[in-house]
């Protein structure tokens, strides 16, 4: 199975909300209804909003959409504006006194992107504008939406580092399903091609690039302060592929795999990574899917994030 820039499944729609002048964004996932969600968390520094209404154990059994924000904490207001345009569209889970749109939510942090600009963080204007900018197919990649302000490669600060974006990746399984995955990649470790060998690495005095691995492994200490530090891959699978939510659990945690293949240093307590995935197609069990569509969804992931980075150098 290889990784191609095919559109997603049938029936999601994605949608980039950019600011015009400031180095942040938010990106939305607007999956068919009933379509079940399930998310895995790997970083040490996570910012998130309502994933645990998508655990296996809580009782909802769909979701109505995934924001993907820049801004740090403050970027989750930009789900109130997904919320609204969804119950102004009727989407949402029914309860007694009507439908209840869930958004769940997770946010980078790029609040150092500029720090001489204005303090600009997505909000809910900005969550309604990604949804009002959804659209089938292969969505925008590259420094837009929620990863306008993303940069890679940290370990000797965001200077000596290397941009990072929205990364898309998809591919079929053989069988007739089709698992996408789109990857906000903000990652304090370097960017690593199938080979293994770099794509993006920190940059010494004279502009050559470097392992982060080899750095951190002589022991000197990186030359920046803490909120340098402060990163995150975002990842959302998407996928036909019949799961139910704790299929979806599963499979997001095989999916994280994919990240690891791309990323490294991975999972670092300065990463907040999270994995989301998201299934529109039947639920009846079955555990050789799980694997087959796991097995694809690492694959899409660690493409994903090598198509973000390649997209925002170009």
């Amino acid at each position: 199975m290889s990784a191609g820039s095919q559109p997603p499944p049938e029936g999601f729609a994605v949608g980039h909300w950019t600011a015009p002048d400031a180095p942040t964004g938010c990106t939305v996932v607007l999956p068919p209804a009933g379509t079940r969600a399930a998310a895995d968390v790997r970083g040490g520094g996570p910012g998130t909003r309502e994933t645990d209404v998508i655990d296996p154990l809580a009782n909802p059994q769909e979701v109505t959409a995934v924001l993907l924000s820049g801004g740090s904490a403050h970027g989750l207001a930009a789900a109130d504006g997904v919320v609204r345009w969804c119950e102004e569209r009727r989407r949402g889970y029914a309860t007694p006194a009507g439908l209840v749109p869930l958004v769940p939510a997770a946010v980078i942090y790029d609040l150092n992107a500029d720090p001489d600009g204005p303090a600009v963080r997505p909000g809910p204007d900005a969550g309604y504008a990604a949804c009002e900018a959804a659209a089938p197919g292969v969505p925008g990649r590259g420094s837009v939406g929620a990863g306008r302000g993303a940069a890679v490669a940290k370990v000797r600060g965001r200077g000596a580092g290397a941009p990072g974006g929205v990364g898309w990746a998809a591919l079929g399984t053989g069988v007739g399903e089709t698992v996408a995955a789109l990857a906000v990649v903000n990652a304090t470790g370097d960017i690593l091609d199938e080979s293994g060998g770099l794509i993006a690495g920190p940059r010494d005095d004279r502009g050559r690039m470097m392992r982060s691995s080899e750095l951190l492994a002589g022991g000197q200490p990186p030359p920046y302060e803490l909120p340098e530090r402060q990163s995150t891959t975002l990842v959302c699978v998407l996928t036909d592929a019949g799961l139910d939510k704790l299929g979806c659990a599963k499979v997001a945690r095989m999916a994280s795999a994919g990240i690891a293949r791309a990323v490294d240093p991975v999972f670092t307590p300065f990463d907040g990574d999270v994995v989301f995935c998201l299934s529109a197609g039947d639920s009846e069990p079955d555990p050789w899917r799980l694997v087959r569509v796991g097995t694809a969804a690492a694959t899409a992931v660690a493409a994903a994030i090598r198509d973000g980075v390649r997209s925002a150098a170009g």
